[in-house]
């Protein structure tokens, strides 16, 4: 086993600065620039990715990353990376640093898993500087100490674990699809107000009556009518932050924090403190989280929401994630579900936010927002439409999380030759 530090085998440089890179030099579309929030576990979240025109990429060109690179924050979720597994044209952008393996004993992929290790974790979270958030730099990412099998057992390890990936990256495809389903069915009914008529045919487009609307200052169809959110809302509840009340990293139990939530309706587990099970029950005596029940990330970005399917058993939420029921006289919980991941919603509710370190919505500016109550009947339609994609959305979900604890009990095994690959 060969003992030495990444800056000995990798090339670390930091991503352009602010006076090298502008507010204004990102355009609509262009070539991915990845940065901080873009970075999840060994992927890059392309939701809400910045992008660059060509001119700029080309003279930002020392920065752009390829095959087999990895990505780390400065700043934030510095234990989390990006591999990079394609060579198309990406740039890392400002406040991330670049990984470039130079030493030819190293197989890229080993490292990149390597570096998912919770003692390597731990070790970046250590080392970090700073107080109100974590910082890492290219000196700190240059002395995380690597223990290196030789090349051979490299690639076993890699390749296993590669599989696994392959599984759970297939499912996240599948997801992201029912994802795209769920937001043009509901686009289609809600804002092109399309939804089936009497007959069966679009409303809107078959001559369905209109009626202006004062308060949204636009035609909405006969028969809705704009409210408060606190018309569809029964309550919002939250979680609890430790504090006085319990400590982190005893027990089993998930503790699932905004970072959890993702964009595209899944619950996330990687990455969770734990707690124990008497302090689960001193948070869900707060929280009372239940089916139907839909988790919602108050810090922005916005958008990022779960509907809960099942009775939590292993997880509990911290403050800063409401927990929201319905009013299920004037709506569904897939309905209001789907409002809340809307892009209208979402832009108002940011503009709106509020926050020096971390800007985000307070309950009572929530449930002052407007939203459409369409008749019962046609929410209704909807949700019945909607359940069968949700309930696979939520068993695929339920696969990746089991594959991905697979791999996490694995990835240990296997650096610390605890475990074997037979050929």
């Amino acid at each position: 086993m060969r003992i030495t530090k990444l800056g000995d085998i990798a090339d670390i440089i930091t991503g352009p600065f602010g006076s090298q890179l502008h507010k204004e030099d990102y355009v609509e579309h262009g070539i991915p620039v990845i940065m901080p929030q873009n970075i999840a576990d060994r992927r890059v979240d392309e939701n809400n990715i910045a992008q660059i025109s060509e001119r700029d990429y080309q003279r930002l060109k020392r920065y752009a990353t390829q095959k087999y690179d990895l990505v780390y924050a400065r700043r934030g979720d510095v234990e989390k990376h990006a591999y990079i597994d394609h060579n198309k044209k990406v740039l890392c952008g400002t406040g991330c640093l670049r990984i470039r393996v130079t030493d030819a004993s190293v197989v890229p992929l080993y490292l990149s898993f390597y570096l998912c290790r919770p003692e390597t974790r731990k070790w970046l979270v250590t080392h970090a500087v700073g107080s109100n958030m974590l910082n890492l730099n290219a000196g700190i990412l240059s002395e995380v100490p690597i223990e290196l099998p030789d090349y051979a057992t490299q690639v076993k390890v890699a390749k296993a674990l590669q599989r696994i990936e392959d599984k759970v990256s297939l499912n996240e495809k599948v997801n992201d699809n029912l994802q795209q389903q769920l937001r043009l069915l509901y686009d289609y009914w809600f804002t092109q107000f399309d939804f089936p008529d009497e007959n069966g045919k679009p409303y809107r487009s078959s001559g369905g009556q209109m009626v202006w609307d004062d308060v949204t200052k636009k035609a909405i169809p006969a028969g809705w009518h704009s409210a408060k959110m606190s018309e569809a809302i029964e309550g919002i509840r939250t979680g609890l932050n430790p504090r006085d009340n319990f400590k982190l990293g005893s027990g089993t139990i998930k503790y699932i924090t905004v970072k959890n939530l993702r964009s595209d309706g899944i619950l996330d587990f990687s990455g969770c403190d734990t707690i124990d099970e008497p302090a689960r029950t001193i948070i869900h005596r707060r929280s009372d989280v239940c089916p139907g029940d839909i988790l919602f990330a108050s810090i922005a970005p916005l958008g990022r929401c779960y509907l809960v399917q099942e009775s939590p058993q292993d997880w509990d939420i911290n403050e800063s994630v409401f927990s929201i029921r319905c009013n299920k006289a004037t709506v569904t919980p897939e309905y209001l579900y789907m409002h809340l991941q809307g892009e209208a919603f979402v832009k108002k509710s940011t503009a709106c936010s509020t926050g020096s370190v971390f800007k985000g919505i307070r309950i009572n500016t929530l449930l002052d927002s407007r939203m459409l109550l369409p008749p019962m009947q046609i929410v209704e339609k909807f949700s019945k439409r909607t359940k069968l994609l949700l309930s696979l959305q939520n068993k695929l979900n339920k696969e990746i999380q089991a594959l991905t604890e697979l791999r996490d009990w694995l990835l240990p095994m296997l650096m610390n030759g605890q475990a074997a690959i037979s050929n």
